[in-house]
């Protein structure tokens, strides 16, 4: 697994821009299934597409959408397209969202108390 160290100090932009592609690209729910679908095996795009509702142009452009955020790699072999997950990318997006886990922490920390005291109040 080759993993790309970035700092702030590097390109804040390039890194906003990564990031940026990497959510967008996950905020789709269908983008997501695919990432799911191609997380035990490479498929073919048409192999992709038949596990979803919806027309192979749709599937092609949210795998579109998926190569341009690094999240799949395509090889093509003539007009034949195999499609693999690269969760790499993910990476960067996982230690930003990791960023804020103390505030969660914070919060489930308090949601214990109280429930704590909830329970105090039933007995």
């Amino acid at each position: 697994m080759n993993i790309e160290t970035t700092t702030s100090d590097d390109d804040p932009r390039a890194e906003r821009d990564r990031l940026d592609a990497i959510f967008s690209a996950l905020s789709d729910a269908t983008r997501r299934d695919i990432l799911e679908l191609l997380a035990g095996e490479s498929l073919l795009v048409s192999e992709v597409a038949a596990h979803f509702p919806i027309s192979l142009q749709a599937v092609s452009r949210h795998l579109h959408v998926l190569v341009a955020a690094g999240l799949v790699t395509q090889t093509r072999s003539g007009r034949i397209s195999r499609c693999s997950l690269n969760a790499d990318p993910i990476i960067p997006a996982a230690i930003w969202i990791n960023r804020y886990s103390k505030y969660w922490q914070e919060q489930f920390d308090e949601l214990a108390a109280w429930l704590d005291r909830m329970e105090g109040d039933t007995r």
